[in-house]
């Protein structure tokens, strides 16, 4: 009950995030209907079969990723102060965001079945003359158990990996027995919380008593025989100091091994492009039919670019700061090395999906694009991007205190505004580039 009370109270902002999980799981959950419906249709070919059904894994990767990012965004979810009190602590919160992306997850799945039973006649009629019979297997019973279970799958996963991300964490006292850590973003980032003693604050001295009280100095003790007279204390206007930049991240290590498998996935494609067929998984409809090792070296291609992605992100925010940096610019490169695990991973992913978008435009067979195939580009695409921009969410719910800081200061609001542009025009300036690069590279086996 919890978990639909903060569903139907969230905002639109909200509540179009989820939609677009329930919207990615509804054709992921559709495309592993349909592999099923092709197996059934076609007894004698558990190979295709089952290669339809290893297709399927993308998608299912890119809407579990999707459901990630967009539980980490829910406002909703984020622990606030006196939820502990009522019992809503960090694991409960972890639990009700679990449970809200499972309920879009169903949805989405329910959803998928419900066409799934419109197109093969099920429900109203066969529609569109039986032109899906074969893909769906119409007129065949479908079996319950394995619909459930391919149904369940993204529910599942997805709810299962945002309890994974978003666990707490347990920290217990430092190894030198002076600090604790407390809970971050459901704990998965803890924050040193050291335990204030009596005589750290600084209206009390170091000798305690009335010593050096309101000076926080050591005073000397009144001679004998004289009177001490205490000197009232002059109390300073508060004034709001100026916000620090946070210091930035160390440099993501995944670069060298990045630039490595990026490298290993293009020399595999382009040694597989002379080699004969070898009767592995074939390839979508729109794709030449060609030997695993094309298929290999673009998922090493893909690999390659999620693990460099952080690298360049960091390295652009450095290269924004070099030879005298002025606030526009300074501000700009902090924020992209503060952000670049965060942003840098699924922007990886966005330039992945479209250079290979861009790599089978050229092709001779382009327009034998099959729905399925098309659909799971779609939902890929779709995936990859939206995650995209729920991580741009996060990263600016995350830096809106130090936005606020500056705006109460007096910094003008283009200021902000020129920044964040700067930092797109960075990124768009390094990863268009390569992307149209990796594209090249990886047509040419496709194009022989």
């Amino acid at each position: 009950m919890l978990a639909l009370r903060l569903t139907r109270g969230a905002r639109p902002a909200v509540q179009l995030r989820r939609l677009l999980v329930t919207v990615a799981a509804a054709g992921t959950g559709f495309l592993l209907l349909c592999a099923m419906g092709y197996a059934l249709a076609h007894p004698g070919s558990p190979a295709d079969a089952t290669a339809r059904l290893v297709w399927c894994l993308p998608p299912v990767a890119a809407t579990v990723h999707l459901a990630v990012a967009v539980a980490r965004t829910d406002p909703g979810t984020r622990p606030r102060p006196g939820l502990a009190a009522v019992g809503l602590g960090p694991a409960r919160l972890m639990l009700v965001s679990a449970t809200t992306t499972a309920l879009s997850c169903v949805l989405g799945s329910m959803l998928a079945l419900l066409v799934f039973l419109h197109l093969r006649g099920d429900l109203t009629g066969m529609p569109f003359d039986g032109a899906a019979t074969e893909a769906l297997a119409a007129g065949t019973p479908l079996p319950v158990p394995g619909s459930l279970t391919l149904l369940a799958l993204v529910p599942v996963l997805a709810s299962a990996a945002v309890a994974f991300v978003l666990r707490p964490t347990v920290l217990g006292p430092a190894p030198d027995g002076g600090a604790r850590r407390s809970y971050g973003r459901f704990g998965a980032t803890g924050r040193v919380a050291a335990r204030e003693t009596f005589g750290s604050y600084g209206r009390f001295g170091t000798r305690g008593g009335a010593a050096g009280r309101g000076t926080g100095r050591d005073e000397p003790e009144p001679a004998e025989g004289t009177v001490a007279v205490e000197t009232p204390a002059v109390e300073t206007p508060a004034v709001e100091s100026v916000p620090e930049l946070p210091a930035p991240h160390p440099a993501p290590k995944g670069l060298p091994w990045g630039v490595a498998v990026l490298a290993a996935g293009l020399a595999v494609e382009t040694y597989a492009a002379g080699a004969t067929d070898d009767g592995g998984p074939a390839l979508p409809a729109a794709l030449p039919a060609g030997p695993t090792g094309v298929l290999a070296g673009w998922l090493l291609t893909a690999v390659g670019l999620a693990l460099l992605a952080p690298g360049l992100t960091h390295l652009c925010g450095l290269l924004l700061q070099a030879v005298r940096p002025g606030a526009l610019r300074l501000l700009a490169g902090r924020g992209l090395m503060e952000e670049a695990t965060r942003i840098g991973r699924p922007l990886g992913v966005v330039c992945a999906v479209a250079s290979a978008a861009v790599a089978m435009t050229p092709l001779p067979d382009s327009g034998s694009f099959g729905p399925l195939t098309a659909l799971g580009a779609a939902v890929v695409t779709g995936c990859a991007v939206a995650t995209l921009c729920t991580a741009a969410v996060e990263a600016r719910q995350d830096r809106s205190g130090t936005t606020a800081a500056l705006l109460r200061l007096g910094a003008p609001a283009a200021t902000l505004r020129g920044a964040a542009a700067l930092r797109a025009g960075a990124l768009l300036a390094v990863f268009g580039p390569l992307t149209l690069v990796v594209a090249e590279l990886a047509a040419l086996p496709l194009s022989r």
